[in-house]
């Protein structure tokens, strides 16, 4: 059976570090939502530090994750004053449960915010794509396929809600979300 791998990236507008009131809301509140969404029916992993929040993202050890990685278009900072980006590598057994999850309680709350804390892009800020379980996802592996998806758009390797593919590779629907079945591609 196959595992349903989620890569989210977005650039903040100042640095993790910065003391200002709206980075201290986006960092305060990720606790409370990484929580909420563990407990998620579907939910099954998420990356994390195997030594705890020590050092930068680049610096941590994420074990089986890999080592941390961005994609190309990253140019902000690496350092604990500089890094400005918020990045998560999650595993879920099916879209229906990750879309419920993100769009709801808590992660929804997040969500209507996300422009007092993200820059705006050009670039697709998630994505999605099919390992076998047993497969844990690699930071690398979420950056080439955001930038995949990002230079091709959404096919089997990497895609997105509204255009989302079975574990097989075949387009699907799903209920409430996505092109109407007529209009699957």
């Amino acid at each position: 059976m196959a595992h349903l791998a989620l890569y989210t990236f977005g650039v903040l507008k100042s640095p993790l570090a910065d003391p200002a009131p709206l980075t201290r809301e986006l960092h305060d509140s990720g606790e409370a939502v990484y929580r909420k969404i563990s407990q998620h029916p579907g939910y099954l992993a998420r990356a994390e530090a195997a030594d705890g929040d020590r050092g930068t993202l680049f610096d941590l050890d994420w074990g089986a994750w890999g080592e941390f990685a961005v994609p190309t278009w990253y140019g902000k900072g690496h350092t604990v004053e500089t890094t400005a980006l918020a990045a998560t590598l999650s595993l879920w057994t099916d879209l229906r449960p990750a879309f419920d999850a993100i769009y709801t309680g808590l992660h929804r709350e997040a969500l209507n915010r996300r422009d007092d804390w993200f820059e705006r892009t050009e670039h697709p800020l998630y994505v999605f794509w099919w390992v076998p379980e047993g497969v844990i996802p690699t930071w690398q592996d979420g950056v080439s396929r955001l930038e995949h998806l990002h230079d091709r758009g959404a096919t089997p390797h990497a895609f997105t809600f509204p255009h989302p593919f079975a574990p097989e590779g075949t387009p699907t629907r799903i209920k409430g979300i996505g092109p109407k079945s007529d209009q699957v591609r």
